[in-house]
């Protein structure tokens, strides 16, 4: 077999090439949060929050596809940096709320920098990265349906 046509050389894996642009993606948001004292899954909770507070932990895991074992440190690490609350709703006290603080609130004028800087820093267009983010959720939802589906009939 020719080395173009091997189904397994590592620059054809889908995998391979996802797991290097995370890494890289990442690693242009690192210095960009440093200074808002966010790492990149608690940015992820932020922007949750920025976009609809407050919200219910189960919410928030759904939105970011966490399981809540991760999900629960990244919002103890939020509280005690002031940036959110969590309380009982009071409505059902089986449910955690979590909202933004006065502080959290605050914090998003300065997120606003963040993603013209990412697109600065990745050196791409942003119809590129527009794309790519379609392409990537149509990947992901089909990964989805695909574990859905296996799960159902294994």
């Amino acid at each position: 077999m020719n080395a173009v046509e091997d189904p397994l050389r590592l620059d054809r894996q889908v995998c391979f090439a996802l797991a290097v642009a995370n890494r890289s993606v990442l690693a242009v948001y690192r210095p960009l949060l440093e200074p808002l004292g966010l790492t990149h899954p608690q940015y992820l909770v932020m922007l949750a929050l920025w976009g609809e507070a407050p919200m219910s932990v189960k919410t928030i895991a759904e939105a970011l596809q966490l399981d809540s074992a991760t999900l629960s440190p990244l919002l103890k690490r939020l509280a005690a940096a002031g940036l959110i609350s969590r309380d009982r709703d009071p409505r059902d006290e089986r449910t955690l709320l979590v909202d933004l603080t006065a502080q959290g609130r605050a914090l998003r004028a300065r997120a606003e920098e963040i993603p013209p800087a990412v697109v600065r820093g990745l050196g791409v267009s942003l119809r590129d990265l527009e794309e790519l983010h379609a392409a990537l959720t149509r990947v992901n939802a089909a990964a989805l349906g695909a574990a859905a589906s296996s799960a159902e009939h294994p």
